[in-house]
């Protein structure tokens, strides 16, 4: 898929067919995550991927945003790793990008994916940390559900002429 095509038709997808996604896809996913830009190329993440139905289906009891779980063949947690952090504060934007790495990662490869977001609500970190019994170090940043997709949202116009501004505002 042509990355351009591929960023203005992804979709939140929340709906998946019940067909498990293969570790060599999810293993694709990571890797594709893992190519995201980081301060420095700290690489500051840990990612957690969720396919037993005991912990996908507790998800939604700390993240409400994430009900799809139940119905999900899999999740990636993604966290921050602070033993990693070489620039304090920017695995923000280091996950961030790792996150949207692998949400344009599963479309390019049929699958449709959700973030559903954790921090920086205490009490989801808390309540990750642990249902996954985490260390110290590890922060859960984001939740993406996935699964082959059993919908198709359509793909809006998003370009916003009145929020570019040139030179100053």
């Amino acid at each position: 898929m042509e990355t351009l095509q591929a960023i203005k038709t992804r979709r939140s997808i929340r709906k998946y067919l019940d067909k498990p996604v293969p570790p060599e896809v999810i293993r694709d996913l990571l890797e594709a995550a893992m190519f995201a830009p980081s301060a420095g190329n700290e690489q500051p993440w840990q990612f957690i991927v969720l396919d037993e139905r005991r912990l996908l289906d507790a998800v939604p009891g700390i993240c409400p945003t994430a009900a799809m779980c139940h119905h999900a063949p899999a999740a990636i947690l993604v966290c921050s790793d602070s033993s990693l952090e070489k620039y304090p504060l920017f695995w923000v934007q280091d996950c961030s990008a790792a996150v949207e790495n692998l949400l344009l990662a599963a479309h390019a490869l049929g699958l449709g994916a959700v973030w559903a977001g954790i921090y920086p609500l205490k009490d989801r970190i808390e309540d990750f940390k642990r249902l996954l019994s985490l260390p110290e170090e590890i922060t859960p940043f984001a939740l993406v559900a996935l699964g082959y997709p059993d919908e198709l949202p359509a793909a809006p116009q998003r370009y916003r002429k009145d929020r570019v501004h040139y030179n100053g505002w």
